[in-house]
């Protein structure tokens, strides 16, 4: 189990929080594979922490299921599988929409520069061949239309989803230049609907974006899904 050794620590924050963090991060990103055993001595030593946070972030990271425990066996990291991102998507969706019809409400002047700042970025990285930093640029824009709404529960339920969806972006999805041009033109006109206070067309195209990459799940998915 290779674990870096470069990796920046999070300052104020409690073992507990720090190794939660940090294994989540490894996770998401792919350091930590899909269904690789985790060696809790290992990732103490690594973290410089006790046993103890490891084991408590664990319970936690079980719970959010990115994790499988297997009492008086071992823990491993959750396997992909491709028909997950369906119903991962699905849900997200939905409340992406609901967002964007929200967000009409609360929607102002600097909200829709701070978008289009975002956006801007998004695009400026799919132009450079910048696929990672992207994708961080492009759920931005989306959590900052959550924020927009101002509806916590949304913004919590698609943190989650989102944070699930991750994992499949950075170890499988190789999304198209087209593609991501494309959803550069979804956000702006988004933003546009947002601007014109118009719930229903905001809706519309916030689902018609996030459903796209599903159009092409095929050929975004670089190989088989780990198990």
């Amino acid at each position: 189990m290779p674990i870096p050794t470069n990796y920046s620590t999070p300052v104020r924050m409690s073992a507990k929080e720090r190794t939660l963090s940090q294994l989540q991060k490894w996770i998401i990103d792919g350091t930590l594979q899909p269904g690789e055993k985790l060696n809790d001595v290992e990732l103490a030593e690594a973290l410089g922490v006790s046993r103890t946070p490891i084991r408590e972030a664990f319970q936690l990271l079980e719970v959010q299921g990115l994790i499988q425990t297997f009492p008086g066996k071992e823990t491993r990291v959750s396997p992909l599988e491709k028909e997950d991102i369906v119903k991962l998507y699905a849900p997200l969706t939905a409340l992406q929409a609901l967002a964007a019809e929200l967000a009409v409400v609360h929607i102002q002047p600097e909200d829709v520069e701070l978008l289009r700042g975002i956006n801007a970025s998004f695009a400026d990285c799919v132009n450079r061949g910048e696929l990672y930093e992207a994708m961080e640029f492009d759920e931005s824009f989306h959590e900052a239309i959550l924020h927009i709404a101002n509806n916590q529960h949304i913004l919590s339920f698609c943190s989650s989803l989102q944070m699930h969806i991750r994992r499949y972006k950075y170890i499988f999805f190789k999304r198209p230049n087209w593609e991501s041009q494309l959803a550069a033109m979804d956000h702006e006109a988004i933003i546009d609907a947002l601007e014109a206070r118009n719930p229903e067309e905001a809706a519309r195209l916030m689902k018609h974006n996030l459903i796209r990459p599903l159009e092409h799940l095929d050929t975004m998915l670089q190989a088989t899904v780990v198990r």
